[in-house]
């Protein structure tokens, strides 16, 4: 199989993946040219892949340097607006339980917002986007100790900032 087809493979299979990990890590809906300059990225280094790594998380190791460096371009500091909540809707919910989980999200995405940004990476990747301990070690380039340390961490600073009026900050729960 040719490079082209592989990555165009790829791009069938983790896609989606890698545009969702954009929106949450840039806070931006309109990120259809960071995910096709991933993929462009991962055409030109398939050479260097050397298959330690699942596709996956190799894709998402380059979603990340391409966010980050959008980042630093755009000097974008507005991680977590309000219009990333209507991505998140779930047809399983009540219209009751959808909205206190609305206002749930919105306060957890401000919070957010005031996080150091290692906390608000393993938040994105483990409670939102769900990747493993051991892709996101792989991904921010950690040790697995060192993410569930910082996730530990990130959760109870995140429910500080949210003064955690008695309730449990659970975002996976809240998304999924």
């Amino acid at each position: 199989m040719d490079s082209d087809d592989r990555i165009e493979r790829w791009f069938q299979q983790y896609g989606n993946d890698v545009y969702n990990y954009l929106v949450y890590f840039s806070g931006r809906r309109d990120v259809e040219d960071l995910v096709q300059e991933v993929f462009s990225k991962a055409l030109k280094a398939l050479s260097s892949y050397e298959g330690r790594a699942q596709p996956k998380t190799w894709l998402l190791t380059i979603a990340r340097h391409a966010a980050i460096d959008y980042r630093r371009k755009q000097k974008m500091m507005d991680w977590f607006p309000e219009n990333v909540l209507r991505l998140l809707t779930s047809k399983e919910r009540t219209p009751e339980k959808a909205l206190v989980l609305k206002e749930q999200l919105q306060e957890a995405y401000e919070a957010m917002n005031h996080l150091k940004s290692t906390y608000r990476e393993v938040l994105i990747l483990r409670l939102i986007e769900g990747v493993s301990t051991a892709e996101t070690a792989e991904i921010l380039g950690w040790s697995e100790a060192k993410v569930s340390t910082t996730l530990h961490r990130a959760i109870k600073e995140l429910q500080k900032q949210m003064g955690n009026s008695g309730r449990e900050v659970n975002l996976h729960d809240a998304i999924y």
